[in-house]
């Protein structure tokens, strides 16, 4: 029996990889003539350098870059070796993560070590990028990652505004005459599922700056300073620049800088990773595909890798049982979604802290799939 594992992250327990072979273990502790196959899987956020460059498919670059609060961090990007092309999170220099809730604030938190990341793969020599914009703590529309690329952004006086949303405020005009050698060789595909406009009620400061540390003072002036970026973009760099793009919004108006600053492409960040790592060719062949992630609601049919992965298993006919970590009520409607069965692993009574404990998430995980191997094998009426 042929199986494929493709789940996403649990995230803030188990990394792709981590709950792929739990679920791995547990299959084979039931089915041990099974031949199982992991495939990481991930959505452009936590995960997607591993899941291209994990099992010999790549190496790791670590680099001392700017964090979101201006501090210097350790960040990782990949390289996957098939194509040369490099895998960067943006969240590893400028993620959410890395701010302490008590300090979040989106006036000053700076994507500037993204783009540290971007210019240390072009020393390298690489040219072809794939960029991973979940999880970000920032909404300074891309500018701090610009800038550190060699745009310059400034102020009246001829001065480079300051990091973060609030230095927008005080912004005036670009200019490219700084630009890094090499940047317009490059091309970048951009893991993107989000659709939010870059300005007004369903923009990237009223949608995603609460969670970042906005106010009901702030997130009106974020959206203002981001205003005039747009129009002073249009005016400086790109004339078409079109603020109200689907994706524009995404990460704090990361997705507007890398489209009309950058050349990039938008895509769905499951179908992008699925396509690099050829998900489909695994699958294929397969008698079932489990997958999964931590939490599984109506809102995984809104792209997310369970439902993405399904789609692919569907094509070919293939079965598909997920894995959650909890399972709301309204998680019925992926039964429409090419899901055939889901199962949450919660086994007794506990906190969520308790549940998202990284030895009770793996060993929930591993204990549900030894289950769900056994079911597998009254039906298949195995030894």
């Amino acid at each position: 029996m042929n199986i494929v594992i493709a789940t996403d992250s649990f995230k803030g327990s188990l990394s792709t990889l981590e709950a792929g072979y739990a679920m791995e273990k547990g299959l084979l502790h039931s089915l041990s003539v099974a031949n199982v196959t992991v495939c990481p899987i991930a959505d452009g956020g936590e995960g997607t350098v591993e899941a291209l460059t994990s099992g010999g498919r790549g190496s790791l670059s670590t680099v001392k870059v700017t964090g979101p609060l201006g501090e210097k961090v350790d960040a990782a990007y990949g390289i996957y070796e098939e194509t040369g092309c490099a895998v960067i999170e943006m969240s590893a220099a400028a993620g959410i993560t890395l701010v302490p809730e008590e300090l979040r604030d989106p006036m000053k938190t700076t994507t500037f070590g993204v783009g540290e990341l971007i210019g240390d793969a072009i020393s390298q020599g690489v040219r072809r990028f794939i960029i991973g914009i979940g999880g970000s703590a920032t909404n300074d529309g891309g500018v701090g990652m610009l800038s550190a690329l060699g745009f310059e952004f400034l102020d009246t006086d001829g001065k480079a505004v300051t990091g973060g949303a609030a230095g927008l405020g005080h912004l005036a005009c670009v200019k490219r005459d700084r630009v890094i050698p090499h940047l317009d060789e490059c091309t970048f595909r951009v893991a993107c599922d989000v659709k939010n406009p870059l300005l007004g009620d369903v923009g990237c400061s009223a949608v995603y700056g609460p969670q970042k540390g906005g106010t009901d003072e702030t997130i009106p002036l974020m959206d203002s300073y981001l205003a005039k970026y747009a129009d002073i973009t249009k005016r400086d760099v790109k004339s078409d620049a079109d603020p109200s793009f689907p994706g524009a919004g995404a990460a704090g108006g990361m997705g507007f800088a890398l489209k009309y600053y950058l050349g990039a492409t938008l895509e769905s960040g499951c179908e992008l990773i699925m396509n690099e790592t050829r998900l489909e060719e695994h699958i294929r062949d397969a008698d079932l595909v489990i997958t999964g992630e931590g939490r599984l609601d109506s809102q995984s049919a809104m792209g997310k890798v369970p439902v993405s992965v399904a789609a692919i298993a569907k094509k070919h006919g293939v079965p598909v049982i997920a894995i959650a970590g909890c399972v709301t009520r309204d998680a019925l409607a992926l039964n429409s979604y090419g899901i055939d069965a889901f199962f949450p692993v919660i086994q007794n009574p506990c906190t969520v802290a308790e549940a998202m404990e990284y030895n009770t998430a793996k060993a929930n995980i591993e204990a549900a799939a030894v289950q769900i191997g056994n079911l597998i094998k009254v039906f298949r009426k195995e030894g």
